[in-house]
């Protein structure tokens, strides 16, 4: 089934001024890096054998479809709305030449059926080198995430050098490390400040930690 556009009646929308002060006026946008606690993720990763990327997908993605602020876009109208529900696009490393592709899957609720999705897609698409779209047809509902996991950082920023009217929040994660019997993983997001204030983005990381505690 195809995900559903609301748009939203800026007249009676109470993010409407802040929607304008921050989109037409100071054109603010900002990044937040947390450590998320995997313990009992990985605890799980091991009694049932699963791969560790889509597990961790599932509980960013799942913790953005709880969240409206994070799933606004604009329509082909111009007109400024929210997706029902966003679907991952994530990149996948091809290490024989150090380049990557980007690949996207359906989003489903269910951890077991978005997992093994997830798991197929990346047999299917990950070995398409040579183009930034493995995968064809990507939806317009769709949330940007990526892995560094080379790296445990402490803060990640990003930026780009043109306006852009996308709202979605660019997520990455990096290495997780062990720390005093706790297993942490840095998250970074990068958020349009138009649609989303410091408690939208502070709700979406707990979240993203209530998820991955009882996934």
């Amino acid at each position: 089934m195809d995900a559903v556009f609301h748009v939203i009646d800026k007249t009676t929308w109470e993010r409407a001024i802040y929607f304008d002060y921050y989109y037409h006026q100071i054109k603010c946008k900002y990044n937040l890096t947390v450590n998320i606690d995997i313990t009992r993720l990985m605890k799980r990763k091991k009694e049932r054998n699963l791969k560790f990327f889509p597990m961790m997908l599932y509980a960013i993605m799942k913790a953005v479809n709880q969240n409206k602020e994070f799933r606004m876009s604009f329509n082909e109208q111009g007109e400024l709305g929210y997706w029902d529900e966003v679907v991952p696009s994530y990149t996948l490393f091809h290490e024989e030449n150090k380049t990557f592709t980007d690949v996207w899957s359906p989003y489903h609720a269910d951890f077991d059926t978005f997992y093994e999705t997830v798991v197929q897609d990346m047999k299917t698409y990950g070995n398409i080198t040579g183009v930034i779209k493995a995968r064809p047809d990507q939806p317009k509902n769709f949330c940007p995430i990526s892995s560094l996991p080379w790296l445990n950082f402490t803060s990640f920023a990003q930026d780009t050098y043109t306006e852009s009217s996308l709202l979605f929040p660019l997520i990455k994660f990096g290495k997780y490390v062990e720390n005093d019997g706790k297993v942490l993983i840095p998250v970074a997001v990068f958020v349009s400040h138009a649609v989303a204030d410091g408690y939208h983005t502070c709700k979406l990381f707990n979240d993203i930690q209530e998820i991955a505690d009882t996934m």
